[in-house]
């Protein structure tokens, strides 16, 4: 009987964790959790596989977060409706909604989408603007069951313990995110927070004084300062145990690498790939995912974890000692890809989905979602079955993980969606314009 029991409390230990979605994209980034089946078709306006729909205020591309109960997502909330612009096209503009914003912290009942606190974080005039289709809360926050961390961009860092309290508070200054041939164009910033081993991570590549650096979560004491030299980005760093060393992989135009974790050395450093990055490095059977776009080339990169120094190769698509494979005009400009298997899946802001081996980079199909007239930034989350692809005017796309394309529905969410989902013992969360809405059996 006490056996029993003891294996009871280690499966329900063991089920709890998996289902957690800490940070950006889950675990790692990975956007994938196993545990249940997620339901392939559903009806929000009839209430089909609907578990709740809660109503968040404000405008914010963040991502819910999970842990143990409890969803949290962070929101700027100004007088009246922002302005929000979705759909393929080219304006470098930035909004104009200087307007004084509250970034708030809310937290849900996982279970019945009850709101259990909504807590201010800072309240102020923006001090950066944003591109018409951003917000002035991109960043997703993170989470290691004690205290939750959530990066404002401009506003600063900041912690609160779990019932929404404020624990400390980091200014890092003005994280000014735009187009580099157009300083003036701001667009947002927009990398997460990564909380490893007691330590926050945080990547800020802007224009001026760019940096990766890790503080103490406990205090918020800056333990690393590491100086960057690139254009900005908008990908949140990946932590990866590589043999004994720990490592934080980070993406870029000229500088794509890796750093230690304990001390922000550079560990191997590459150059070239689109001048707008904007996915997270993804890490499996150990490779790292590196892709980037606009410009000339958009690579769909996958690099040895092992590598070391300079790895840049000859040309753009080369391979070498480091980069098991490269396809130099085949990587995503918005969307993080996604491992399932042995297959990697990469997904354009026009809806081409393409589908890679995972180790040899060979291309099984490479098809549209949709029409083509809708955009997609959201990035992808799997339950192992079938993967989930959310169009910027709410279209989920249900596409199968058995390398043969086809779309097994495609369902509506109603408003535009353009955070990316978390995915949690089957259970969809889709942060919306104006909702979070919970799909599940």
């Amino acid at each position: 009987m006490k056996a029993a029991s003891l294996l009871l409390g280690l499966l329900i230990v063991f089920d709890l964790s998996a289902a957690n979605w800490p940070q950006f994209r889950g675990p790692q980034a990975g956007g994938v959790d196993t545990n249940a089946v997620a339901p392939t078709r559903w009806d929000v306006e009839k209430g089909e596989n609907v578990r709740w729909q809660t109503t968040i205020p404000g405008l914010a591309h963040s991502s819910p977060i999970i842990w143990g109960d409890r969803v949290y997502v962070t929101t700027a909330v100004r007088p009246g409706k922002a302005d929000l612009k979705v759909g393929l096209y080219g304006d470098i503009e930035s909004a104009s909604d200087q307007d004084p914003h509250q970034w708030r912290l809310l937290a849900l009942d996982k279970a019945s989408g009850k709101i259990v606190f909504d807590k201010l974080g800072y309240e102020a005039v923006p001090r950066v603007k944003r591109h018409t289709k951003s917000s002035h809360c991109n960043s997703t926050p993170a989470t290691d069951g004690k205290r939750v961390v959530a990066l404002f961009g401009s506003e600063g860092l900041f912690c609160f313990d779990l019932d929404g309290q404020l624990l400390w508070k980091k200014d890092l200054g003005p994280m000014d995110s735009g187009y580099y041939q157009v300083p003036s164009a701001q667009w947002g910033f927009a990398s997460s927070p990564v909380i490893h081993d007691g330590k926050v991570v945080v990547l800020c590549d802007v224009q001026t004084n760019s940096f990766l650096a890790a503080f103490n979560l406990t205090d918020g004491k800056e333990l690393w300062r590491t100086p960057r030299k690139d254009v900005p980005t908008w990908g949140t760093p990946t932590v990866a145990k590589v043999r004994e060393q720990t490592q934080i992989l980070v993406n870029g135009w000229h500088h794509n690498g890796a750093y230690d974790f304990a001390t922000g050395a550079e560990v191997w450093k590459l150059n070239g790939g689109g001048d707008i990055p904007v996915p997270t490095p993804v890490v499996a059977g150990g490779l790292a995912y590196f892709t980037s776009g606009h410009g000339k080339f958009r690579p769909m990169q996958a690099i040895r974890l092992d590598a070391r120094g300079e790895i840049t190769p000859s040309e753009v698509g080369a391979t070498n000692a480091a980069i098991a494979w490269s396809h130099a005009r085949q990587g995503n400009y918005m969307q993080t890809p996604i491992v399932v298997g042995d297959r990697v899946y990469g997904c354009l802001d026009n809806g081409v989905l393409t589908c890679f081996d995972a180790k040899t980079g060979a291309i099984s199909y490479s098809e549209r979602l949709g029409s083509g007239s809708e955009g997609f930034t959201a990035s992808p989350v799997s339950d192992g079955r079938h993967l989930f692809f959310a169009s910027e005017v709410g279209n989920v796309f249900v596409v199968p993980t058995d390398g043969k394309f086809s779309v097994t529905a495609t369902n509506s969410l109603g408003e535009t969606c353009m955070a990316s989902p978390a995915i949690s013992n089957g259970i969809l969360f889709f942060r919306t314009r104006e909702h979070l809405t919970a799909i599940g059996k």
